[in-house]
């Protein structure tokens, strides 16, 4: 197939060297028609996950908390049910708490307080017990944001900013609402523009970083390269802890172990209200994919057809 992204950033990297980049289509067509670029920003949606798993790993390395923790050594007011809840539970979606299907009533896209918003999500019932299963939850990891500003005494924003987006030179990756922030792209359903989801408080921690491609591009070199994180951290964030129910594939720390190409890869994708992305490494070929897009309806076969061509 002809590989055509309406809208966003599609980048192939082979090794260190960029060998597919289309950019294409409009970033912000509510302000005039701003075209997507190479520094427009994109929520990356669950890619964020793979973020705060890094930060979380950072902690760990200095000590400053351990993966076995219970989370209740780190969250006030915790249930009974979540008394055998360890962060690496949280990590590897084997808690048993719930995804945002499990919380009808809260509003992905409406204000929260922050206390309320952890006691409904205590509220709910476990789908299990920690460890016994494996269940996707994007609440689980708001939880992991939070244990991260508890152990590092920072918000959680500035945590990223100050040990991993600066570090890695991601300059124009943030977390949370852009505010006044330039070169951000607005997200759109049904080729209409469309608001965007909590980014400060519901979304903290599971879908609330931005990223340019190119940005997106050099955070892969977590894994591939071990920037950022001692060779045990790599090794444990890219451990098959948890089998998922697809075939053949498993969850490591905020990411996906599993087959994509015909290649075993290291992958997150992504969906936010607006937004698609998708963050894939290959090792054994050494190609990194990233697709980024403000438009929910993406070709599914397009990242395919792009690895496929190369």
């Amino acid at each position: 197939m002809a590989i055509s992204l309406t809208r966003g950033v599609l980048l192939l990297a082979h090794g260190d060297d960029l060998v597919l980049e289309q950019v294409g289509g409009v970033a912000d067509d509510t302000s005039g028609g701003v075209p997507c670029t190479r520094a427009t920003r994109f929520q990356i949606a669950s890619i964020s996950k793979q973020m705060t798993a890094v930060a979380v790993l950072l902690l760990a390395e200095r000590k400053a908390l351990d993966l076995a923790d219970p989370v209740a050594r780190w969250l006030p007011r915790t249930p009974a049910h979540w008394s055998g809840i360890t962060l690496h539970h949280l990590l590897t979606h084997t808690s048993g708490i719930g995804h945002w299907s499990d919380y009808p009533m809260i509003d992905l896209a409406g204000p929260a307080d922050p206390d309320d918003l952890l006691a409904t999500f205590a509220a709910g019932a476990p789908l299990f017990a920690p460890g016994a299963g494996w269940s996707y939850s994007s609440p689980g990891y708001v939880l992991l944001s939070r244990v991260v500003e508890r152990a590092a005494d920072r918000p959680y924003g500035t945590v990223l900013d100050e040990e991993v987006f600066g570090p890695l030179g991601m300059t124009g990756s943030f977390a949370g609402t852009p505010v006044d922030r330039a070169e951000v792209a607005v997200g759109h359903e049904d080729g209409r523009p469309v608001p965007s989801w909590d980014l400060d408080v519901v979304n903290q921690g599971t879908g609330d970083v931005w990223c340019t491609g190119p940005d997106l591009l050099t955070w892969l070199d977590v894994p591939r390269r071990g920037r950022l994180l001692t060779a045990d951290s790599v090794a444990a964030m890219t451990t098959r802890h948890a089998l998922t129910p697809r075939d053949g594939e498993a969850y490591g720390y905020g990411c996906f172990l599993g087959p994509l190409a015909g290649e075993p890869a290291v992958h997150h994708s992504g969906y936010n209200l607006g937004f698609k992305s998708l963050a894939v490494w290959l090792p054994e070929s050494d190609r990194r994919l990233v697709l980024l897009t403000n438009q929910a309806e993406v070709d599914p076969a397009l990242a395919s057809a792009a690895l496929a061509a190369r």
